[in-house]
C-alpha cells in the first residue's frame, strides 16, 4: 500500500487545488442527482434508436468531462494544453467513442435465427460485453498507432510492479461489499448472472461460468479505455490535470448502477487513475476491479438467498 499512499501525497501537493475540486464535486452531485432523484438517464439520456442514444449519451459524458477540463485555467497556471490539438481530438471523441460501445447493437443479427428465445437472451448478453471490448479497444489501438506507438507501449500495457498491494486493496473492499449486500437496491442489481437464472437452457452450470467470464472480460475494456487510453495518452499533454475530468467521465458510465456505486465509482476513479497515471499500467487496477466485480457477484447471490 506504501507506494499508493506515495502517489496520492504527490498528487496532492502538487495537482490539487481544493477550489477547483470543490465545484467539481458539485457538478457531480447535481448530475447524481438529477440521475438518482429525475431520471435523468432513462428519460433524457437513453432512447429508441441508436442515433438518439448515442446522442444522449454522447452529451452525458462529454459535459462534464469537458466541464473539467474548461474551468482549469481559472485555478492552475500550468493549464495550457488547450492549444494541443491532440487535446481536441480526445475531449471531441472519447465520449464518441464509449457512446458508439454503449449502443452498438449490430451484432446481434448475427446470432442464428434458428435459436430459442431464452439461447437468444443468453447468447445476448454474453456477445454484448465481448463484441464491445473491441467495438472501443480499435478506435484507442488506432490512436495509439498514429500518436503515441513511438513513446510508449499500447495505453497501460506496461508491466504491473507487484500484486500484492493490489490484493489488500481488495481485501480491504470485501466488508464494504459485504454490507452493500444487503441493501435493496444492491439486490436489485446483483448478481447480474440472476438473469439467466430462470432461463431453460442446458448445462446450467457451465453456462454461469461463462456468463461470469464474459462479464469480467468486459473489464478489460473499462479499464484500457479509462486507466489505459485516456490517462496515458493525455498525461503527456495535460499531467495530472487530466485525472479528474476522467473521474468525472467515469463516474457517469455507473449511473444505471446503485447509487452507491455511483458516487463510489468517481472516488475510484480518482484512485485508480493516480496509480496508473504514476505505473503507466492498467494490470493492477484490472485486478481489483475484477476482484470487486466478482465479489459483488458472490455477496448478490449471498444476499439474495439471505433475503429468502
Amino acid at each position: 500500500m506504501f507506494p499508493f499512499f506515495g502517489y496520492i501525497r504527490t498528487y496532492y501537493r502538487h495537482s490539487f487545488n481544493a477550489v477547483y475540486f470543490g465545484c467539481i464535486l458539485l457538478l457531480m452531485s447535481l448530475l447524481i442527482w438529477l440521475n438518482y432523484r429525475h431520471g435523468l438517464e432513462t428519460h433524457y439520456v437513453a432512447g429508441p434508436g441508436f442515433f438518439r442514444g448515442f446522442a444522449g449519451y454522447y452529451l452525458l459524458y462529454f459535459i462534464p468531462f469537458a466541464f473539467a477540463f474548461f474551468v482549469q485555467p481559472i485555478f492552475f497556471k500550468t493549464a495550457s494544453f488547450f492549444r494541443d490539438r491532440w487535446f481536441w481530438y480526445i475531449l471531441l471523441l472519447a465520449p464518441a467513442f464509449f457512446s458508439f460501445r454503449v449502443n452498438f447493437d449490430f451484432h446481434l443479427a448475427l446470432l442464428p435465427g434458428s435459436l430459442s428465445t431464452d439461447e437468444r437472451k443468453f447468447w445476448t448478453h454474453c456477445s454484448n460485453w465481448a463484441v464491445r471490448v473491441f467495438v472501443v479497444l480499435i478506435p484507442v489501438f488506432i490512436t495509439w498507432w498514429i500518436k503515441d506507438r513511438s513513446v510508449q507501449p499500447f495505453y497501460g500495457s506496461s508491466r504491473m510492479k507487484g500484486i500484492r498491494p493490489y490484493l489488500i486493496l481488495v481485501l480491504i473492499m470485501l466488508p464494504l461489499i459485504a454490507l452493500a449486500s444487503t441493501q435493496p437496491d444492491f439486490l436489485r442489481m446483483y448478481p447480474r448472472a440472476k438473469a439467466i437464472a430462470s432461463l431453460n437452457l442446458s448445462w446450467k452450470f457451465a453456462r454461469y461460468f461463462l456468463y461470469e467470464l464474459c462479464y469480467g472480460f468486459d473489464f478489460v475494456s473499462i479499464e484500457f479505455f479509462f486507466r489505459g487510453f485516456l490517462v496515458l495518452s493525455l498525461w503527456r499533454i495535460c499531467g495530472p490535470h487530466c485525472i479528474i475530468p476522467i473521474a468525472c467521465f467515469y463516474c457517469c458510465i455507473h449511473f444505471g448502477k446503485p447509487l452507491g456505486e455511483a458516487i463510489s465509482s468517481f472516488w475510484g476513479g480518482l484512485f485508480l487513475g493516480i496509480i496508473s497515471y504514476n505505473t503507466r499500467s492498467i494490470w493492477g487496477g484490472l485486478l481489483v476491479h475484477l476482484g470487486i466485480a466478482w465479489s459483488m457477484e458472490l455477496g448478490g447471490w449471498f444476499g439474495s438467498s439471505i433475503k429468502k
